[in-house]
């Protein structure tokens, strides 16, 4: 499903021609020559050489601002879209706005006045529409409209844009969403708001969702997105940025609920072993009135490096805890520091009583001695009765590395395991001085996770949103059984982590086979164990391709964290290399290790990923030792930064993880002191504007002791239609090029804008995204390496 804008404008000049299809197009209108000459037509606005991101000859228009507002209801969405352009040449413009038509939707109005005139606007077939998409290539030689050749087309006459006016458009449409595997997905075509000539202001979206039946998941693999649930059967979904260039569509799913709990399935298979995604989800209303009862141990660290905020923050977020504890839960508190000391002596019902008496041990606690981590550890899992069938959770924040009693990391994490059984242990390592290592490998061993608070964060914040989350404990000890002739493998998360209400998992993995089955779930639920089953169907073809991304940057995380923690082997260094290549997933960890591999094979230079990188000694000094750093600090800046970086990759549940882990692994240099907000280094929120990775390169220490000014380093990516493709000069070229497989491959070199460049796309309308990428494009297709190329003059004589 794709909606799209693009303006098409010119000056009025009388060179004027209409041309078919009615858009208007001035006959002097060019692609500028590389570099672009300084000073460009009015209608053409300004392109640095080498760009990042193209933008297009026939965009001149300033997208201010874009607001999108959804209601889907019992499966039909209802979207309403608010766009404002600005006209910021000199001179009054027009042109023609023109829009692909999603798949199955009804335009139901359309506002946009002129001269206090409502106009009117045509829809054109997708055969009509791809000759007016091929014109615009024709005539003025961008490509960048190809990826919408296959869509119906809408369009109305713009005239006048005033000179430094602005124009609000408004449109609304339905469609009746498809219902796939139990899974409904709504898209919107964000992606097009890259063809503003500068990024958007202010762009909004939110869905309100409602339903007959309680919702279960609700799952963006595109967005980081905010959902707020008001009772089972309604939610709103929002996502906010600002200054953006989005580079890729809006798709949210969600599904109506089957069972207690749903578990849903869609897949990516072009050939060979095919890609899953699964969404198991119980909801908010899984746990009414059968609520797992839970028991759990709150251990805080009071040794005296605590003193000060971090321990009055702590102390509130044990509060927060102990407060919102369920009425039957049972709970323990414990204090370390030299020694261990336990409130209550065993686990006690959550009753008022029982609460105010624990607010007031943990008000009291004060800051002195070492750090006894595996007494207090130990003291806390001997805590789980023998026989029960209720979870047993351990919440466990330190701020330092064990000095009293057992010191060795190996040792404490067999101790931690012996005793645990299926007890989870959910670290909190407060500042940079923790042992990452230990902590890690603790949550390894019990099955949870670690998180990690630096010292510009807040330690209540981060305790109490965690603890609200794993509030109420739905399904406990998950397992999953395939049907038989499916045969699954690499799947993460691994272990599966319980599910808790309100949450969903967000399981990824290979397969290989075909067919229909059962998948069987089963786990304690409210105390008892139980068994779900579902039917779903692993398919011999099918088309999510961000299904492939999305399990390829978890497994890099998992595979960067085995090199941390367990030491590094090449299969595992290899496979990161070619993982994070052929996907894009960037962060100084796989930098050097691209850049280090493709140097070993001799990759010719003008095919190499991250050619910019490997040009700066600064990037690629800060790139190495921060690999090193990986294998080898336990504690300190980069051993927080590492850990946290790749939870990030590991927990992804969008391909943008990689922009957020390589911001998180690059602000260790800078001691996370939040140096990176102001610019270089996307912030997660922002990283939907795509188009590439950035380095800071941090300036040289001078004679005198002072520190050169800090430096971005951009390297332009993209990531289209399942290829990743990197811009080296004015060529932009597919990571696949490069492997040994393509070496044997024939090359076809075909001119851009040439009767064989369009025969290609017609014949292999798959390229179309590639082809949208520039005039330059290199890709393998079918056994062929496609060189794409803008003729010299020399050449077409």
């Amino acid at each position: 499903m794709l909606f799209a804008f693009v303006l098409a404008l010119v000056a009025l000049a009388p060179s004027f021609q209409s041309h078919a299809g009615g858009l208007i197009i001035c006959h002097d209108v060019r692609i500028l020559p590389h570099p672009p000459h300084p000073h460009p037509p009015i209608i053409i606005p300004p392109r640095p050489w080498p760009r990042p991101i193209p933008h297009p000859v026939f965009a001149p228009l300033e997208l201010r601002s874009q607001k999108v507002t959804v209601k889907i209801e019992n499966q039909v969405a209802h979207t309403t879209v608010e766009q404002v352009f600005y006209n910021p040449n000199p001179r009054r413009q027009e042109g023609t706005f023109l829009f692909p038509v999603p798949k199955g939707a009804a335009i139901e109005k359309f506002q946009m006045e002129i001269n206090g005139k409502l106009q009117k606007a045509e829809l054109l077939d997708a055969k009509k529409a791809r000759k007016i998409y091929t014109d615009i290539v024709r005539s003025m030689k961008d490509p960048a409209l190809l990826e919408f050749a296959e869509q119906d087309l809408f369009k109305v006459r713009i005239f006048p844009f005033e000179a430094h006016g602005t124009k609000r458009i408004k449109l609304t449409y339905d469609q009746v969403l498809k219902n796939d595997a139990g899974l409904v997905g709504y898209t919107f075509p964000l992606s097009t708001a890259k063809y503003s000539a500068k990024p958007i202001q202010n762009l909004s979206i939110n869905v309100e969702l409602v339903s007959k039946v309680p919702l279960k998941a609700i799952y963006s693999p595109t967005h980081d997105v905010e959902v707020k649930r008001t009772g089972s059967k309604k939610a709103v979904i929002a996502f906010e940025g600002k200054g953006v260039r989005p580079n890729s569509n809006f798709t949210l799913y969600y599904s109506p609920k089957q069972k207690d709990i749903n578990v849903n399935i869609i897949a990516h298979r072009e050939g060979g072993d095919g890609y899953f995604l699964m969404l198991a989800a119980p909801g908010v209303d899984a746990a009414k009135g059968k609520a797992t009862e839970k028991d759990i141990a709150f251990v805080i660290d009071t040794s005296g490096s605590m003193a000060g905020n971090k321990l009055e923050q702590a102390k509130k977020a044990f509060q927060f805890c102990v407060a919102n504890l369920n009425d039957g839960d049972r709970f323990e508190v414990v204090r370390f520091s030299t020694e261990t000391d336990s409130l209550f002596g065993g686990l006690k019902k959550a009753s008022s009583g029982n609460r105010k008496q624990a607010l007031d041990f943990i008000r009291d606690l004060k800051p002195i001695g070492g750090t006894a981590i595996n007494a207090a550890l130990i003291e806390a899992l001997d805590l789980k009765p023998e026989k029960s069938n209720r979870p047993f959770l351990v919440i466990f924040l330190t701020d330092g590395r064990p000095t009293i009693g057992i010191t060795g990391e190996g040792q404490i994490v067999k101790n931690v395991g012996a005793a645990a059984g299926k007890t989870r242990v959910f670290c909190f390592g407060i500042g940079t001085d923790v042992n990452a290592h230990l902590l890690d490998k603790i949550t390894e061993e019990t099955r949870a996770s670690s998180t990690y608070v630096t010292p510009n964060e807040d330690i209540e914040v981060k305790v109490s949103s965690f603890y609200t989350k794993i509030k109420e404990p739905v399904l406990a000890n998950p397992k999953l059984k395939f049907p038989e002739g499916i045969r699954v493998s690499k799947l993460y998360p691994s272990p599966l982590p319980d599910l808790f209400k309100g949450e969903e998992l967000v399981l990824v993995g290979r397969y290989k086979g075909k067919g229909k089955g059962d998948v069987l779930l089963e786990g304690t639920l409210a105390g008892k164990k139980t068994q779900f089953e579902f039917p779903i169907t692993f398919p011999a073809k099918a088309d999510h391709s961000f299904i492939p991304r999305l399990w390829a940057t978890r497994r890099v995380g998992y595979l960067l964290d085995e090199i941390r923690l367990h030491g590094e082997k090449k299969e595992i260094k290899e496979e990161v290399t070619q993982l994070a290549r052929r996907y894009g997933i960037v962060t100084p960890y796989t930098a050097y290790l691209i850049i280090e591999d493709e140097k070993r094979r001799g990759v010719p230079v003008a095919q190499r990923t991250l050619r910019n990188f490997e040009a700066d000694r600064d990037v690629l000094a800060q790139a190495k030792a921060q690999y090193d750093a990986l294998k080898a600090d336990k504690a300190g800046n980069q051993a927080i930064g590492s850990a946290r970086a790749n939870k990030l990759l590991k927990e992804a549940k969008s391909y943008h993880a990689s922009a957020s882990s390589n911001r998180e692994a690059q602000q260790a240099n800078f001691g996370f002191r939040g140096e990176l907000a102001a610019g270089g280094i996307p912030a997660p929120s922002s990283s939907v504007s795509g188009g590439g990775t950035q380095f800071y390169a941090r300036g040289r220490l001078s004679a005198n002791g002072q520190r050169g000014q800090t430096r971005t380093v951009s390297q332009p990516m993209r990531y289209a239609a399942g290829k990743n493709f990197t811009q080296n000069e004015r060529c932009w070229i597919d990571s696949t090029v490069q492997t040994a497989e393509a070496a044997k491959a024939k090359r076809n070199r075909v001119a851009f804008n040439s009767d064989a460049y369009f025969a290609l796309l017609a014949k292999e309308p798959k390229a179309a995204q590639w082809l949208a990428l520039g005039r330059n494009v290199q890709f393998v297709l079918n056994g062929t390496i496609y060189e794409i190329f803008e003729e010299t003059k020399n050449e077409k004589n």
